[in-house]
């Protein structure tokens, strides 16, 4: 090694901050026009460690900023700000099937990023970094309160924004593979608004009883967001994926206590019986899983158990009587379900009932059905468990790495907008502390 090669410096900058907040990544002191490899190491919660890299070039100062210069290989190449985190990926020997999601959402997400000497591509536990430093992205920003809910039999986490309020609140429902999924929620508290992430199909109530949650399940949350000291109970929204669209349309179009002043659904439908339970949905699903389709990987395709959307409308919730903003995002290579079918037919069915002014679509080429906040690595496919069936199956959710990863930063910046204008009157909420 190039004695001149151990005086590299490496920086990041901000080392820590929010996990929808880009970095810069600078490289100084490199001998100029040399060959690095920067690499990016993140161990999940769940023991398995993830990796992305790029090859550089080292400029006629010996600089490189990943901010401005090209990657010409690695796990993502050209000018890429966020490759080093959205190009993540099980490092080699992995089992198949992994999903990298944040549990505990009280601590960082930690990531070490060091620059090595050539263009490596493996064997990174063997070679010595020049260089390195361990990066924080945290889903709570400081002054974030997180509160177990459990009044009125929920299973839900409210998440509150530092200062006194009142904030807008919001309703935030996962899908069908159940759990209590709290990291988006506490992103969005970080951006001002009071966020209850809510357990609806594997509640304690349901985990006890054996049984499913009612549509009442869904009212008692609004309530108790509503009835918050700190949330102003007139601005309320609905935050929806997958089978949480279904819930979020049931609510936002049939609940008589429930009055949402917007509603968000992402990679789902409406497709529905429209007098049906939480349970009933669910069984209408199970009804057309033989139309399950699997690749040439074994890999499971649900989007066809939807298909083709029905024209009865009794299997559809009516969206023609929507009061409220709705916005749907929708990837178009979403093979899990018929995102894009769906928000189709949605369209035509407000635009009958005169209600299209309240509609906006965001719809992205090459997306999948797994759209989260920003930087999120993207799966195309992983092991899921759905709580009917209660067994592992390998899941095809879609998307091309690239193109997926362009689509949640751009929804994302989108989704906050519209929550901005619709629950704070388009003022930029003051405040949330930026870390």
């Amino acid at each position: 090694m190039d004695r001149k090669q151990c005086c590299v410096k490496l920086s990041v900058q901000p080392s820590r901050g929010l996990m929808d907040e880009k970095f810069i990544v600078l490289v100084q002191n490199a001998l100029p026009g040399s060959q690095l490899t920067i690499r990016a190491l993140h161990q999940c919660e769940d023991g398995h460690s993830w990796e992305a890299f790029g090859h550089y070039t080292a400029d006629t100062t010996g600089t490189i900023d990943v901010s401005e210069d090209p990657s010409i290989r690695g796990t993502y190449s050209g000018v890429e700000q966020m490759g080093l985190l959205w190009s993540l990926r099980p490092i080699p020997g992995s089992k198949p099937g992994l999903r990298m999601r944040k549990k505990n959402i009280q601590t960082p997400m930690e990531v070490t990023i060091s620059v090595y000497q050539g263009h490596q591509t493996e064997g990174f536990a063997d070679l010595v970094p020049l260089s390195g430093v361990v990066v924080e992205r945290w889903y709570m920003a400081p002054g974030v309160r997180r509160i177990p809910v459990t009044e009125g039999g929920l299973t839900a986490t409210l998440f509150l924004p530092s200062g006194p309020g009142p904030f807008p609140g919001l309703l935030d429902l996962w899908g069908g593979g159940g759990q209590l999924v709290e990291y988006r929620a506490a992103l969005l508290a970080s951006h001002g608004f009071a966020s209850m992430a809510i357990d609806y199909l594997t509640s304690k109530f349901t985990m006890e009883t054996g049984k499913m949650v009612d549509n009442q399940y869904f009212e008692t949350a609004y309530r108790v967001l509503q009835q918050h000291p700190q949330v102003c109970g007139s601005k309320i929204a609905m935050i929806g994926l997958s089978f949480g669209t279904s819930m979020t349309l049931k609510m936002a179009i049939y609940s008589e206590v429930i009055k949402l002043s917007a509603a968000v659904c992402i990679s789902g439908s409406h497709v529905q019986p429209v007098e049906g339970s939480v349970e009933e949905i669910m069984g209408f699903f199970q009804k057309n899983a033989g139309k399950t389709r699997f690749n040439e990987k074994n890999e499971a395709i649900w989007r066809d158990l939807l298909l083709p959307i029905p024209t009865d409308p009794s299997l559809k919730a009516d969206v023609g009587r929507l009061q409220c903003p709705l916005l749907l995002v929708v990837g178009e290579d979403d093979q899990n379900w018929p995102a894009q079918e769906s928000a189709l037919d949605i369209k035509e069915m407000m635009a009958r009932a005169g209600n299209s002014h309240l509609l906006t679509v965001l719809s992205y080429p090459n997306a999948g059905h797994l759209i989260e906040p920003p930087y999120t690595p993207h799966a195309r496919s992983s092991t899921f468990k759905t709580v009917e069936i209660q067994e592992k199956v390998m899941c095809l959710w879609g998307g091309q790495t690239v193109e997926h990863s362009r689509a949640q930063e751009d929804a994302w910046k989108k989704i906050l907008v519209f929550l901005r204008e619709n629950l704070y009157g388009g003022r930029n909420p003051t405040s949330f502390s930026h870390l």
